[in-house]
Order: structure tokens, then C-alpha cells, then sequence
């Protein structure tokens, strides 16, 4: 290898992490920091719980991620146009809410959060997108660990060193202003120092008009899907506010999966995108009434011709073709539905197990909450940094297949430290004291004593979550098309998110049942079906590596 492709190398996994803390910044600012702001104003706890509500725009994100594949801003290039557009308004708007006090503008706090919250996610769906194009297949593998890296560098910040700010400043509003700053020069760095991709072959688009307007109809649909899920199960006399968890998660299902199936629908046929439309106008006028059930006379008035008035306005126009063309684009390649399953399952097992972790820590072993926060923020943080560096590290050698198969295996391997606790019980291995330190990512006060085997179980569990990630991200990378990979990367990404949404009313009733040693040997069981995915398509997997799939995507 030349000393200018070595350079060229460099440069490209730098700018990977650089966007990567970037990318990391604002998650605690519209969640954790902000929540500790919140509080020092004196803000009740039930608004602070409905401030949770802000952070909404990262799980829904792959909705207009199609977007970003269609529109490119004039003047920067492709994706890094969206990325540094992004990072100003990010910059400005967070400076915006450092303007605002949340005890007397609240509702005004709220919106510029909420518009926080989906630039932030408009940023990460530019920056997957230009990461997965930008990274060389033998480079995604250490490109993945060090977005990792540089994702939870920017945690650290926002996350923690912004309390610490906050406390000895005695003001979160300079706070928030350093973190604007700090994203401001994310931009200029973004529009200085990213290498413009290489240009996409022309393709017959859609207007800008239609697609926009499928935009809109595929928004009308899964507003019409929830409600309509939800007054058919209301006419049902099935409450989705039950108490009983099995009932609640399957009252969810069933408005997700309506809300999705009628967006999608709307995506792809314009004269049913129209109707949904119109349906979608009239019921929130209704609501200013009283809603569909206190007017049911105005109701039977006003949707009929409202929907008829949409599908003869929009029939033709309305069709979100870069959705539907870049579905089209993932499903009819060769184990497109393999793919999704694996990526589902390939970390649920780790999902399942720590979805009660903290529970099991404090309420079933006893741990201090002191002690189980100082070995997480310690150990669990290193070792989870650790984890994707040394993951990344190692894809260098291996194939994706190996690498999957091998941290998907010690991902399974790992839950037996929480199984050992639960069947040895603390003091097992006795008690270690960890020296004081301070490694700037990562730091203790002062010598701490902890249980051994609680910091075993930790450090475990976090490397082997670390080495595993690396490694899915580098998959997700190498499943995107090209042309399409903004929505390929959203898609994908929530499907590896899906697992950890609904373990957790499963973990709690076995955890109930069993107990907590039996749990976690369950935890092993529900981690197999991934890696057997890995090793069923382990030749798709290696194909994806090669020059020639990284050509044809």
C-alpha cells in the first residue's frame, strides 16, 4: 500500500469518527442533560416525563430518510451538503434553547427540543449514508468501532462532562451555548474536511412535487392507521392503557403494523395516498369538535368528501417514488428477508438479558445504587469503547462472517456472568478496589471498592456488546445500495433496534417466574437463533466483502 492511500485511509476513518461524535452530541441534550436541567428549574416530574416524548423523531426517523436519497443541496456535494446543513441548524438551535428558560417558556422549550431532536436525526441518517458510502469494504469493519468510539466520546460530553459544567458555571444555558459552538465547528469541519464521494450514474427521477406529496401522504397514512387501530380495538372494548403487559405489547403491535401497512400503502399508490389525505384532514378537524365518537353526524359528512376530494387531487401526483424504489432495491436482492431476521436477532439475546438488568443488580442481588453506577460508568464504559476498538482491530484480519460469527457467540457466552451472579451471589470472588484514575474518557475519583464478580459480569458483557456492534454496523454498511443507502441505513437500523423494543415485557414475566438464575440461561437460548442466522448465511455474508458486490451495490 502507498504512502498516499495509507494517508487517504487515515483521513477517511478520522473523518468516520469525528462525524460520529457529531453524531452523539445531541442524544443527551434532548434526553439525560436536559432532563437535569429540567429539574433545577423546579419543572414537576409529570412534565419531565412528558419531555421524554422529544427524543420520538430518532425511532421514526426512516420516514423521510428517502428524502436525503432524493434531494441534494447545491454547492457541498453529495450527503455532505445534508450533513453540514444539519450541523449549523443544529448549532443555532441549540443556542436557541440556551436563549429559552424551560420554567417560563416551556411550551417554546418544547418545540425548539422537539426541533433538536429531528435535526439530530436528520444528521444521522446523512451521516450513515455518507459513512456507508465513503468506507472501502475492508475499511467498514474498523470504521464502525471507531463511530462507536466517537458516538460514545460525545455522550461523555453532553452526557456527563455538561453536568459537571452545569454545576460549576452554576447556569445550563453556557452550557448548551458550548455545545452549539462545539456543533458549529462539527460543521465547518464537515465542510472542509469530508472527501466528496464519488458521483452516482443519472437515473429518471420523480418531481421534486411528487415526492414531496408522497411525503405527506405516507405521514396521512400512519396518522390514519393509528386511529383507525385504535378506534377499531376501542369499538373492541380493548383498552391499549391496560395494565396487563401482554395485552398492552399486542395492542402496540397492532398499531404499528396498521400505521406502517397504511403509510406504506399510501407511499406506493397515489390515488389511495390522496384518500388517506383527505381522511387524515378531516379527522383532525374533527378533534377541534370533539373527535369522530362526540360528532359522529359531521364525521359521516365531512370524511366522505374529504376523501373523495383527495383522491381526485392527488390520485397522480402522490406516490413517494424513492420510498417504494428503494424498498424495491433492498427486498429484490437474494436474502433480503434472511438479512432483516439476522439483524433483528443477531443482538436480542444481549437485549433480553440486560433489558432488567439495573433491576436485577439492585432489587435482586442487593448492589448499592452508588456501586452499580460507578462499575457501569467505569468498567462498562471502557470496556465498551474497548470492545469496538479492538472489534474493529480484529475485522482488519477477518471476514465479516467470522467476525459476526465469533462476537455473536461471546455475546451468548457473556450472559453467563449475570447468571453466575444470580447463582453464586456477591462476594463469590470477593471484593477489588479500584485505584483512582483518569483516562479523559473515563475517570474515578478516588479508590473504590466494588463486588469482583458484579465488574467481571460488566466488563464482559460490555466488551462483547462493543465487538458486536462493530461488527452489525459494518453489516448494515455493506447491505446498502448506493443510491439508495439514507434508506437502506434508516431501515435497517430500526429493524436492530426492533428486539430491544419488546424483550422487556417478556424478560420481566420469566424473570417473575423463574427466577433470575434461570433467566439469564434462558437469555443463552434466545441469543442462538442470531448466530445460527449468521451461520446460515455465512456465503451471502463473505459476499458482501468483496470488490465486486461494493461495485454492483
Amino acid at each position: 500500500m502507498s504512502a498516499r492511500t495509507t494517508i487517504a485511509r487515515l483521513h477517511r476513518l478520522a473523518v468516520v469518527m469525528v462525524l460520529g461524535f457529531a453524531s452523539g452530541l445531541p442524544l443527551a441534550l434532548v434526553g439525560g442533560a436536559m432532563q437535569a436541567w429540567l429539574t433545577v428549574e423546579g419543572i414537576d416530574i409529570a412534565t419531565i416525563g412528558f419531555f421524554a416524548l422529544v427524543g420520538v423523531p430518532y425511532t421514526f426517523k426512516y420516514l423521510w430518510a428517502p428524502l436525503v436519497d432524493r434531494f441534494e443541496p447545491p454547492g457541498l456535494g453529495r450527503r455532505r451538503g445534508w450533513i453540514v446543513i444539519t450541523q449549523l441548524l443544529l448549532a443555532a438551535a441549540l443556542w436557541g434553547m440556551a436563549a429559552l428558560s424551560p420554567s417560563l417558556q416551556t411550551q417554546v422549550f418544547a418545540a425548539v427540543a422537539v426541533g433538536v431532536a429531528l435535526l439530530s436525526a436528520t444528521q444521522d441518517i446523512a451521516i450513515d449514508a455518507y459513512r456507508t458510502e465513503l468506507l472501502a469494504p475492508a475499511e467498514r469493519g474498523l470504521g464502525g468501532s471507531l463511530t462507536v468510539l466517537g458516538y460514545r466520546l460525545a455522550m461523555v460530553l453532553s452526557g456527563g462532562v455538561s453536568l459537571i459544567w452545569a454545576g460549576q458555571w452554576g447556569s445550563w444555558s453556557e452550557v448548551y451555548q458550548v455545545m452549539a459552538l462545539i456543533m458549529l465547528g462539527a460543521a465547518l469541519f464537515s465542510a472542509v474536511a469530508l472527501p466528496a464521494l464519488d458521483p452516482l450514474p443519472p437515473r429518471e427521477l420523480a418531481g421534486p412535487l411528487r415526492e414531496l406529496l408522497g411525503f405527506v401522504a405516507l405521514l396521512a397514512g400512519v396518522y390514519v392507521g393509528v386511529r383507525l387501530a385504535g378506534l377499531l380495538l376501542g369499538a373492541a372494548g380493548l383498552d391499549p392503557g391496560t395494565d396487563d403487559r401482554w395485552q398492552r405489547l399486542g395492542l402496540l403491535v397492532v398499531q404499528i403494523l396498521a400505521a406502517l401497512s397504511l403509510g406504506l400503502l399510501a407511499a406506493r399508490r397515489g390515488a389511495i395516498g390522496g384518500v388517506l389525505l383527505g381522511l387524515a384532514l378531516g379527522d383532525a378537524l374533527l378533534r377541534a369538535f370533539g373527535g369522530i365518537a362526540a360528532q359522529p353526524l359531521l364525521a359521516a359528512l365531512l370524511l366522505p368528501v374529504l376523501a373523495v376530494a383527495g383522491h381526485r387531487l392527488l390520485a397522480p401526483r402522490a406516490r413517494f417514488e424513492t420510498l417504494t424504489v428503494g424498498l424495491a432495491s433492498y427486498f429484490g436482492q437474494p436474502g433480503a428477508w434472511a438479512f432483516l431476521a439476522m439483524i433483528v436477532l443477531y443482538k436480542i439475546g444481549d437485549a433480553y438479558a440486560m433489558s432488567l438488568g439495573t433491576t436485577f443488580l439492585i432489587s435482586g442481588m442487593g448492589f448499592g445504587q452508588a456501586e452499580v453506577g460507578i462499575a457501569n460508568k467505569s468498567i462498562g464504559l471502557l470496556m465498551t469503547i474497548v470492545g469496538a476498538t479492538l472489534g474493529g482491530l480484529i475485522m482488519l484480519r477477518v471476514s465479516l462472517y467470522r467476525a459476526l460469527f465469533a462476537f455473536g457467540v461471546l455475546q451468548l457466552v457473556s450472559n453467563l456472568g449475570f447468571w453466575a451472579l444470580a447463582h453464586y451471589g456477591s462476594g463469590a470472588l470477593g471484593i477489588t478496589t479500584l485505584p483512582a484514575f483518569d483516562l479523559l474518557i473515563v475517570s474515578l475519583e478516588s479508590p473504590t471498592a466494588l463486588d469482583t464478580l458484579l465488574l467481571l459480569a460488566i466488563g464482559i458483557d460490555n466488551l462483547s456488546g462493543g465487538m458486536g456492534t462493530a461488527a452489525l454496523v459494518a453489516l448494515l454498511m455493506g447491505l446498502c445500495n448506493a443510491r439508495f443507502s439514507a434508506t437502506h441505513y434508516a431501515l435497517l437500523s430500526a429493524f436492530a433496534a426492533l428486539g430491544r423494543v419488546f424483550v422487556g415485557p417478556l424478560a420481566g414475566v420469566l424473570a417473575a417466574e423463574v427466577g433470575w438464575a434461570w433467566f439469564f440461561l434462558s437469555s443463552l437460548l434466545v441469543a442462538v437463533p442470531g448466530v445460527w442466522m449468521v451461520w446460515r448465511l455465512r456465503r451471502q455474508i463473505d459476499a458482501l466483502s468483496t470488490p465486486s458486490a461494493a461495485v454492483k451495490a
